[in-house]
């Protein structure tokens, strides 16, 4: 079994770029999902992945020094499920260097660790440079091929410039600034066939980012405006220092999926059954105010 982790800050299109592996590839994958809070959002997008086995860790950050559960998982999907891959994605807070020595601890002759994948949102790049830059900075150093994603350039200067902060940071990196969209097969097979080379990495003690989490099920609001409403507040500060939101909601009764990174946000139509829920992550998060907007009981009772 071959584990690729895919890395990136929080929001940065992990998920994404792991459904596109899938259908570009068509190999025997199984995905090891690290949430971080108690709600998990994205297991619920890969379910649609049809010939994905979802395998889902909530229980705390899978770069703690050697998490039991996390090694006992991994061995757990290679003896019994026995896929040709394990894809891992961390937690967007999670140390990459420390995930890579988790697993290379428990690496045998039948699990081996390829060169691990960084997914970097260019509209966020500096700002996460700016306040989170020892976890994102990790997240760089530590990986083989690091991927652009979320920003169309306006011109090659542009991209080239970005490029030229990564290359500062990670001067060894295989760095993609063309969307991997636009990538044919040959290069999603050589993510999966680069072996991790050079010694084993120690991890490095790093305090996690002071981010706090709020997970909310059976969210609903009246109607399409008023969730376009919230968001919009959500993102100037209403509800607290909110640097990441994703989730379901019930808005007059249709299901909306809702994703937010830094002061962005997308709504779209999502016409499954699924149960209305929502994740909230950020140092600061107005806890109470968000309840008694997204729950029905207490917005009506207010």
């Amino acid at each position: 079994m071959k584990i690729l982790v895919v890395s990136g800050f929080l929001g940065a299109g992990k998920t994404t770029f792991i459904k596109e592996m899938a259908q570009k590839t068509k190999r025997d994958f199984v995905v090891m999902e690290n949430e971080y809070g108690e709600v998990g959002i994205d297991k619920t997008l890969l379910d649609k992945e049809k010939d994905i086995n979802i395998w889902e860790l909530t229980e705390g950050c899978i770069c703690c020094s050697m998490k039991s559960d996390f090694a006992s998982s991994i061995l757990t999907i290679a003896n019994t499920l026995d896929p040709e891959y394990l894809i891992v994605e961390p937690t967007g807070v999670g140390v990459l260097s420390n995930v890579i020595h988790n697993i290379r601890q428990i690496e045998y002759e039948r699990i081996s660790l390829l060169s691990p994948v960084t997914i970097v949102d260019a509209n966020c790049f500096d700002h996460y440079m700016r306040d989170y830059r020892d976890i994102f900075e990790d997240q760089l150093k530590a990986a083989g091929t690091i991927v652009i994603s979320k920003r169309n350039f306006d011109t090659p200067e542009e991209m080239d410039t970005l490029v030229s902060k990564i290359r500062d940071v990670n001067p060894d990196a295989r760095i993609q600034a063309e969307h991997y969209s636009h990538m044919e097969l040959s290069w999603w097979n050589t993510l999966l066939h680069t072996d991790l080379s050079g010694n084993p990495i120690a991890p490095e003690t790093m305090e996690t980012p002071n981010l706090l989490s709020l997970g909310l099920t059976d969210i609903s609001l009246p109607g399409p405006n008023h969730l376009i409403w919230f968001l919009e507040q959500l993102i100037h500060g209403a509800y607290g220092t909110i640097c990441r939101a994703k989730g379901f909601v019930d808005a007059g009764g249709c299901l909306f999926r809702f994703d937010v990174v830094d002061d962005r946000y997308t709504i779209t139509g999502f016409d499954e059954a699924e149960q209305p829920k929502s994740i909230f992550i950020g140092p600061k998060i107005k806890r109470r105010e968000l309840r008694k907007l997204l729950i029905k009981e207490l917005r009506e009772s207010s």
